[in-house]
């Protein structure tokens, strides 16, 4: 349990350093805009509750379909195969430029601690 809170920190921290940086914001705007109106449209449509048409948005996004909803109407359909088209370009780029900043921050850290062990080194 303490994993899944860290790793949880991890991530919240990294979306907020990314928030910075104006490609990673733009991305996080469309990522949040395509869950938002997939969100709109299949509780509009499917007639489901907000938060099944959040999560039907999310793990379409994630390509994750565990199969439990699923879209019924011939127009949710063809919705679905565009907003899949379009939405796993948006949420693979997302995941990309948080990954960057992750590792780019991650690396930082290290070549300083890598620095300092250098530095103490050359004392003796």
């Amino acid at each position: 349990m303490v994993t899944f809170f860290f790793t949880l920190f991890r991530l919240v921290r990294g979306i907020a350093r990314g928030l910075r940086d104006p490609e990673f914001r733009a991305l996080f705007i469309v990522l949040i805009v395509m869950l938002a109106g997939g969100t709109l449209f299949y509780s509009n449509v499917e007639g489901w509750n907000v938060i099944d048409a959040l999560y039907f948005s999310v793990i379409t996004l994630t390509t994750v379909g565990y199969g439990d909803l699923h879209p019924t109407t011939p127009i949710s359909k063809i919705f679905t195969v565009l907003y899949i088209f379009i939405g796993i370009g948006i949420i693979m780029a997302f995941i990309e430029r948080l990954a960057t900043h992750s590792l780019r921050h991650g690396g930082r850290r290290k070549a300083s601690a890598e620095t300092a062990e250098a530095g103490e080194g050359k004392d003796l």
